[in-house]
């Protein structure tokens, strides 16, 4: 697979939209259409960025799930606390303030953040971190008012219930999973 070229065909407030000619393996032109959170310059500049944090979190041997509308799905999931990293800030910084705004809680130790990773890489060149954290304090609602976000913390049995029964987000049902069944938190 060959890249060709890159044009860009949209501007959205939070996306942009480009599409990208290959050469095929059998020598042919094909069409690919992705979003990028950023403004890309050249094929250079895909998947280069990282845009944001994913953040799995626990408390007392609880993990934290947000049940949360997604205008994209058209309905409430399952799915981690996350965020953009904001100019300028450092994704410690981002864990911190994600935390508070979504759920209340504070950062009481950071297990591990682990390198950037793709988040959907079919459709875009979004590239976000995944940290392990601990967390402290009660939860409260700080969200906008462009967000419906419940946030609670889970048994390892409600968790195995919840994912036999409830819609989730991939990253936040693959940590479910392994809380579950005991191999994080």
């Amino acid at each position: 697979m060959k890249l060709l070229r890159m044009e860009k065909t949209g501007n959205g407030k939070y996306l942009n939209h480009y599409v990208l000619t290959y050469e095929n393996k059998a020598g042919r032109e094909k069409k690919y259409e992705i979003v990028s959170r950023r403004q890309l310059i050249d094929s250079a500049d895909l998947g280069r960025h990282v845009s944001g944090i994913s953040i799995i979190a626990f408390q007392e041997g609880k993990l934290l799930l947000l049940h949360e509308f997604r205008m994209g799905v058209n309905q409430s999931i399952y799915n981690l606390c996350a965020g953009m990293i904001e100019e300028g800030e450092s994704a410690e910084d981002c864990i911190r303030r994600e935390l508070y705004e979504e759920t209340g809680l504070s950062v009481k130790r950071i297990l591990d953040i682990l390198p950037p990773s793709f988040s959907a890489p079919a459709i875009s060149d979004v590239k976000t971190y995944i940290a392990f954290v601990e967390v402290s304090g009660r939860i409260e609602d700080h969200s906008s008012d462009n967000e419906w976000i419940e946030a609670g913390f889970y048994t390892r049995e409600e968790v195995a219930s919840l994912l036999s029964t409830e819609p989730f987000s991939s990253r936040a049902q693959l940590a479910a999973y392994f809380f579950q069944k005991g191999l994080i938190g």
